[in-house]
C-alpha cells in the first residue's frame, strides 16, 4: 500500500541527501586535502630539501606566478635565488658548481617548486637537463667554461631539438652542421625552445651524418654567435 511505502521512500530520501549535507561540511571547511604527505617514504636528506623546494615556492613563487604568465616574464631574478639553493645544477657533478643529486632528489625537487609555479619549474629542469648534458658528454674546457655559470643561473640555457617538421618523431630532423676546419656551419630551424631568446647557452640537436639517429650531434650555441636569430614569441593558452 502507499501508506507501507512512505516510510522506506522517507528513509531513502534521508539516505540520499546524508552523502550530500557530509560533502557540503567538508567543501566548507578549506585546507581538507585527501593526498598522502609527500614525504612518506624518503629519506632525512630528501625531506629537507624537499621542505627547502616547498618553502622557495610559496614564497618566491606563487604570489607572482599569475602576473609572470600575463605579463610573459622570465623570472630571472626568481630563479637566481633558486639557483643558491642548489637548483640551478641539482644532478651535475660538484667539482662545476652543480649539487650532485640523484634524478630520484630532483623530482622530488621539481615536484615541490611546481606547487610555486609549473611553467617556471619546467623551464628549470630543462635548464638543468642542458648543463647535466654538457657536464656528462663535454670535454674538461667545456664543462670549466659553461657549468660554473649555468649552475649558478648567472646564464641560462636551452634544448634544441623540435623543428617546425619534426617534434615526437625526433630522428627526422633536419638541421645540419658541417665542418669547416675548427668550426662547425649550423644551417636549420628550431621550434617551440623553453626560454627561447632569453636564454644565453643553446644545446642544439644537428645532422652530421646520415639519416636517423645514429647521424645526429650536439652542438653548444652562445647567445650572440653570427646568424643565430630569433622568431617572435608563441602565443599560448
Amino acid at each position: 500500500s502507499r501508506e507501507a511505502e512512505r516510510p522506506r521512500t522517507a528513509m531513502a530520501m534521508a539516505w540520499r541527501a546524508a552523502p550530500r549535507a557530509a560533502a557540503r561540511l567538508l567543501l566548507g571547511r578549506r585546507g581538507i586535502a585527501s593526498c598522502i604527505d609527500p614525504s612518506t617514504g624518503l629519506t632525512e636528506d630528501q625531506k629537507e630539501f624537499q621542505k627547502v623546494a616547498f618553502d622557495f615556492a610559496a614564497k618566491e613563487m606563487a604570489p607572482y606566478m599569475a602576473e609572470w604568465d600575463e605579463k610573459e616574464i622570465f623570472p630571472v631574478e626568481t630563479m637566481r635565488k633558486a639557483a643558491q639553493l642548489g637548483f640551478g645544477g641539482i644532478y651535475v657533478k660538484p667539482d662545476v658548481g652543480g649539487s650532485g643529486l640523484s634524478r630520484l632528489d630532483t623530482s622530488i625537487i621539481f615536484e615541490a617548486l611546481s606547487t610555486g609555479c609549473t611553467s617556471t619549474t619546467a623551464y628549470m629542469s630543462i635548464h638543468n637537463m642542458c648543463v647535466w648534458m654538457i657536464d656528462t658528454f663535454g670535454n674538461e674546457e667545456q664543462r670549466r667554461r659553461f657549468c660554473p655559470s649555468l649552475c649558478s643561473m648567472e646564464k641560462f640555457a636551452s634544448y634544441c631539438l623540435t623543428e617546425p617538421g619534426s617534434g615526437s618523431d625526433a630522428a627526422s630532423l633536419l638541421t645540419s652542421a658541417q665542418r669547416k676546419g675548427d668550426t662547425y656551419v649550423l644551417n636549420g630551424s628550431k621550434a617551440f625552445i623553453s626560454g627561447g631568446g632569453d636564454t644565453d647557452v643553446y644545446v642544439v640537436m644537428c645532422r652530421t651524418g646520415g639519416p636517423g639517429p645514429k647521424g645526429i650531434s650536439c652542438l653548444v650555441l652562445e647567445k650572440g654567435t653570427p646568424g643565430l636569430s630569433f622568431g617572435k614569441k608563441e602565443k599560448k593558452v
